[in-house]
Parts: C-alpha cells; structure tokens; sequence
C-alpha cells in the first residue's frame, strides 16, 4: 500500500502576491489530506466518501465532483489508469474551500501517491510546479504559487515569487523558500474559520483581471503587500510580534480596499483586534473562508472569536510538507 499526505497552509503576511512576482510568509498546518493507494481488480476512486469507478482515461472526464482532483492528475499522468488497477482512498482534516488551499492539499496528496505509484522522482520544487500546471492548466484554476510550495514543502516558510510568469506555467523559474521555523520558539497564531465556503478562484479571478490591466491601486497594493512580507521576515527573526501584527494589518487594509474581503471575515477581524490582536488577515482568499490573527494568549483570543460566530478555530501549527510511504 502507498499512504501520502499533505498540510493545510495559511498565509500570514504578503498573499495574494504570490500570484504577482511578489513574496509571502506562509505556515503550514497539521492538518493534513491523506491518500491511500492499494492495487485492486478495478479502478475506483474514493474521495471523503464520495465513490466513481473508471474504466480508462474515457471516463478522466470532471463531473463536478470530489474525483475531479484525482481525474485531473490521472489526465496529466494517464498511465497509472492504463496500466494499473487500485483503489485510491483519500480524506482531509482542512477544511475545504475554506482559504487554507483544501483543494491545493488534496491534489498534492494524490499526486505524490500517483508518482511514488508509477516510479517517478521529483524534488519539492517540481512537485509545487507540477500541482500548479495541473490546477491552472487542467482543472482551470486562477491561482498563485504560494498554495503549491507551502504544501510540498511545509514548515513557516518566507517565500519569493519574482520572476514567475502568472500567465503560462511554461519553463518556470522555481520559487525562493526559506524555511524560518528553526529560528522560532513560538508561533503565536490562531485560525478563525467564518463557516462561509468559496472556491478561491473565483475571488482572485477579478483582481487578477484588473491586475493584469495595470490598475494602479492594485498594482500598487500587490507591490506594497510583497515589501510587507520581506519586512516581516524580519520582524519575525527578531521576535519582533508587534512588527509582524502590523504588517498583517496593512496587508490586510490593502486587499479590503481592493474589494477582497467580506462581511464575515470583517466581523471577525474586527473580534481579533478588540479582544487585542496584534494584527489579523485574510488567511487565504477573502469573501468567507478564514481569517489569521496574531496574539499572545491564544485560549483568550479563540474565546473571543468562538463567542463572534467563528464556525471553526485552528492553531497554527506547522508539519512537514508532503509525504509519502510505501510502495506500489
């Protein structure tokens, strides 16, 4: 049997700028998606209980279901469907489209199952690019790279994007990562989930749009928000918490101003900061999904933001990054 598994991600300083040559501070998370891969007499596909049997690449069709993630990497690696038979059994503890790359986490999961399945070697960083081109490419996501690298990777990772082209995933130039959970003793972050789903894609499409435009504001805001997350890495390193609350602030203010938060992470924003939140933000894309803050006491602030209608509350805890056991 194969057994693999991947981290949830949240971002804490700089996202959605992965998407832009920007750069980000990003944690993964314990959460984790697992996929279990058993030879079998036929193909068949569980995914968080919802069951489809194939029989070949005539049925890799997306039929907006949980197998789509799976059918999306069959169709970039067909031979596993042509020439073996199993039962691919996956589930996840991250909530999904939930802003802490649920999707991206499951993919990456099956993916590393799928490869370790048919005998292929790739490092991190061509894993991260291999889950990108399949979630821009085949599943027609509009999406960053900050998602692919914290899931492959894992730990609390600064992260560098310049340089990658958001328009193609042809020949791409592999992102910088720095790994800054060595240096830490503490990580004082809490996860508030609204309860509100949304797919990603469809937050990041408009600004993308208007980006790709050259509109001032945003273009200004993304350049801004990608010095925040370089000036934050420092702020960390020196345990400086009240620089980083700040910088998540503003990062933040930016992507509100923009159009990309929502009522229900407002609202609970607005619990983290009263309750004494050094800084609070989108975790991921905004309009739902879940928001990070940043406090010394974090019994208190999940407290506080239980009692403000948050649907879920998650410690930042980071894990390693994708991982794979067994053989086929």
């Amino acid at each position: 049997m194969i057994r693999s598994s991947a981290p949830g991600r949240c971002g804490i300083v700089g996202n959605p700028t992965d998407g832009y040559g920007g750069s980000v501070i990003s944690s993964s998370l314990a959460e984790r998606a697992v996929v279990e891969i058993t030879p079998a007499d036929e193909i068949l596909l569980d995914i968080c209980g919802y069951q489809e049997r194939l029989r070949g690449v005539e049925d890799l069709q997306f039929n907006d279901s949980y197998a789509d993630v799976a059918k999306a990497v069959f169709q970039m690696f067909d031979s596993a469907v042509r020439e073996r038979k199993f039962h691919l059994k996956a589930w996840t503890s991250v909530p999904i489209q939930s802003g802490l790359a649920g999707s991206t986490t499951m993919l990456t999961a099956i993916l590393g199952g799928v490869l370790r399945m048919l005998d292929i070697h790739l490092n991190p960083y061509q894993v991260a690019e291999t889950v990108r081109t399949i979630e821009f490419d085949i599943l027609k996501v509009v999406c960053g790279y900050q998602d692919q690298y914290m899931v492959a990777f894992g730990g609390l990772n600064y992260m560098d994007f310049r340089d990658k082209d958001p328009h193609t995933t042809a020949d791409p130039v592999f992102a910088t990562v720095e790994n800054l959970e060595p240096y830490l003793k503490e990580i004082p972050l809490v996860l508030a989930s609204t309860g509100v789903q949304r797919h990603s894609g469809s937050v990041h499409k408009g600004l993308r749009e208007r980006w790709i435009d050259g509109e001032p504001e945003v273009v200004e805001g993304y350049l801004r928000c990608a010095r925040l997350a370089r000036e934050a890495k420092k702020a960390i390193l020196a345990g400086d918490w009240a620089c980083v609350g700040a910088a998540m602030n503003e990062n933040h203010a930016v992507q509100r101003d923009l159009g990309g938060s929502g009522e229900s992470n407002e609202r609970l924003i607005a619990a983290a900061l009263e309750a004494g939140a050094l800084g609070a933000k989108l975790a991921g894309a905004g309009k739902g999904g879940t928001i990070i803050a940043l406090h010394a006491d974090a019994d208190y602030l999940s407290a506080k933001l239980e009692a403000a209608g948050a649907a879920r509350i998650i410690r930042v805890k980071p894990s390693e990054g994708l991982v794979v056991e067994g053989n086929w």
